[in-house]
């Protein structure tokens, strides 16, 4: 992917500018995020460094769990990042930025948790849990 990609949420409220290379797409299965989504997460990672967001004002934050924060657009309701506490990375919603993204699919994490209403058929790796 190109370097200072911008992308934004569903209404505009809130813009995400990344100077730097994005990561792999992760898809993630696990159970919150499929019921803030209402299938999967689709994320692409970058360091916190090359990360400048805009209308933090419009951000909301939920802690599903002690680990980690979930960011949304409290007016649109658009998911922004999901941020594991004290990391270096933060994961960003894939579908932020408009096409052409450059991003390419890498890996499906959680899928022992996965929704009984899909398949995932798409070649790439998948994890029982986290890749970690």
């Amino acid at each position: 992917m190109n370097d200072d990609k911008t992308g934004r949420c569903l209404c505009g409220a809130v813009t995400v500018r990344v100077r730097g290379k994005l990561g792999p797409v992760s898809y993630c299965h696990c159970s919150q995020c499929r019921r803030q989504t209402g299938l999967y997460y689709a994320t692409t990672a970058a360091t916190l460094d090359e990360v400048e967001i805009n209308g933090r004002d419009s951000i909301g934050i939920y802690r599903a769990s002690p680990e980690a924060e979930r960011a949304f657009c409290q007016t649109c309701g658009s998911p922004i990042y999901w941020k594991e506490n004290d990391e270096p990375r933060i994961s960003l919603m894939a579908g932020l930025f408009p096409n052409p993204t450059g991003l390419e699919g890498g890996y499906h994490i959680h899928c022992a948790d996965k929704g009984d209403f899909y398949e995932i058929n798409d070649g790439l790796r998948q994890y029982p849990g986290s890749n970690d």
